[in-house]
């Protein structure tokens, strides 16, 4: 007998988790079936129920996010984790009506008659969402949001990182929805491995780009159609006039949200060359003034796990030995193991070869690299894979317009950060390497819904025209020649 056919009562450790996740796999397939297409009055009450949920768990949520990550900043709990998302669940009940009616496609109704072709949204089926550990409860709840609205049933799978986290979100989902509407499975290994094996309707993974192939693939074995978010190296450029406070608060800022452990958070700046020591000095006053001994309190959000904590030191490290001036921006700024708090630094001008620009530095590091054009800076983005997000700061909007217009990226925001992946109503997702698929507003009902072409046939057509014996059929196909060859009415 396999591991995965054991029962649930007498498994133990990850068998009993695999085998609870088929089970309930199965139970979420039968429901389905039995009820396909869920009523607009059924899907608001889901989504009700949601953002209800969300404010009634808000301490649990805070706590929880705290105990995993050491140190996390109430306030951002508050604004990301739980209003963020009951705000997101709002938005879709406001919309939900629209989003369900069928959209009506044209006919010819020389050919059709009065039949009518319309795109029905219908629900995929059972969904697969594949949490990370940064966003514990934005990433699981988050997507769920379009996921009901579009008629679903929903799987999640939170990361092991943030075990805290896993279990508030397993009590509340448990509290707030029947089984086979939405669960939460946890485990280890094993069952995240076996996860995207399963013959889901969709499939949703938050991660790194190395995984995200693994989930493709896997997926791909039963033609699983996959969204991915997979972040990467997101830059920011700043044009000459937009070296300034208000830009450098800006960065900063955005770069301290979860301390860098963000998928759209600036990952390298671009500055003018001659404005770098500028920056860097408007960037020291920043943290010294307003965002004072950051590092030693609570705003500061504490590194996941040690072996991320370490993994970050390394990078500044290696940094230093390779010759590369690393800016300590804080006074008195100090690594907390205990905590796993650390304080924001500045890589000035690092090589390619360095890892902090080889890889996604999800973490309180920042290189800054000046650039003598600005097309030596855009052929810089363009010369490495599409990120998540771009950034631009500038006065002229025409020089920011031809920034985006000459770049790719999944987003983009001119003069600010990361605002793509906030609004309920602007679609979020990646592009090449940065992921594929979008949740959030009417792109994400979208994605999780089957766009299913439906014809009513009606009077006055030509329809056995299409039909063997052809006689019909080629009076109708000559008559046609006939009128393409004709001149246009009105020409000489």
């Amino acid at each position: 007998m396999s591991i995965l056919d054991r029962d649930p009562a007498t498994a133990t450790g990850d068998e009993a988790a695999i085998a609870s996740l088929r089970a309930a796999f199965a139970a979420q397939k039968k429901a389905f079936i039995a009820d396909p297409y869920p009523s607009y009055e059924e899907r608001m009450g889901h989504l009700g129920a949601l953002a209800v949920m969300m404010m009634t768990y808000r301490t649990q949520i805070s706590d929880a996010l705290t105990a995993d990550f050491g140190s996390h900043p109430v306030a951002a709990s508050d604004l990301i984790e739980v209003l963020g998302v009951a705000g997101r669940a709002q938005y879709a009940m406001s919309q939900l009506q629209a989003w369900m009616a069928d959209e009506e496609r044209h006919t010819d109704p020389a050919l059709f008659g009065t039949a009518r072709a319309t795109v029905r949204q219908q629900a995929k089926g059972v969904i697969g969402n594949i949490v990370p550990w940064n966003f514990p409860f934005d990433l699981s709840v988050g997507p769920l949001v379009e996921m009901l609205a579009a008629g679903n049933r929903v799987i999640i799978k939170p990361s092991d990182y943030t075990p805290a986290c896993a279990e508030v979100l397993r009590e509340m989902i448990a509290k707030t929805f029947e089984p086979d509407r939405v669960t939460v499975a946890i485990g280890g290994l094993e069952l995240a491995r076996m996860f995207p094996t399963l013959r889901w309707d969709h499939l949703l993974y938050t991660g790194s780009p190395h995984v995200g192939r693994e989930v493709m693939l896997a997926a791909a074995q039963n033609l699983v159609p996959v969204t991915l978010e997979l972040g990467g190296k997101c830059p920011a450029i700043v044009l000459d006039d937009a070296v300034d406070a208000e830009t450098v608060t800006n960065v900063l800022g955005t770069k301290m949200i979860k301390n860098g452990q963000t998928c759209i958070s600036v990952d390298y700046l671009l500055v003018p060359k001659a404005k770098v020591q500028e920056f860097v000095g408007l960037a020291r006053e920043h943290m010294n003034g307003a965002a004072a001994k950051y590092s030693h309190t609570t705003d500061c959000t504490g590194i996941i796990s040690e072996r991320h904590l370490d993994r970050l030191l390394r990078m500044l490290q290696q940094a230093k030995d390779a010759g590369y001036e690393v800016v300590d921006l804080e006074d008195g700024g100090a690594v907390d193991r205990t905590t796993r708090r650390m304080p924001l630094s500045l890589v000035l001008n690092p090589g390619d070869e360095t890892d902090v620009m080889r890889e996604e530095v999800f973490g309180p590091i920042l290189p800054v690299i000046g650039y003598d054009s600005l097309d030596e800076a855009i052929a810089r983005v363009n010369n490495g894979e599409r990120p998540l997000g771009l950034y631009v700061f500038g006065k002229d909007t025409a020089i920011t317009d031809h920034v985006l217009q000459q770049t790719t990226s999944g987003g983009a925001c001119v003069n600010a950060c990361a605002m793509q992946g906030a609004l309920p109503s602007l679609g979020f997702g990646g592009s090449g390497t940065s992921g594929m698929g979008r949740h959030h507003g009417i792109e994400g009902f979208r994605e999780f819904s089957n766009p299913r072409g439906v014809v009513v046939r009606g009077t006055g057509d030509l329809i056995p025209a299409f039909s063997p014996p052809y006689a019909m059929g080629a009076a109708v196909a000559d008559a046609a020649f006939a009128a393409a060859a004709a001149p246009p009415e009105g020409a000489h």
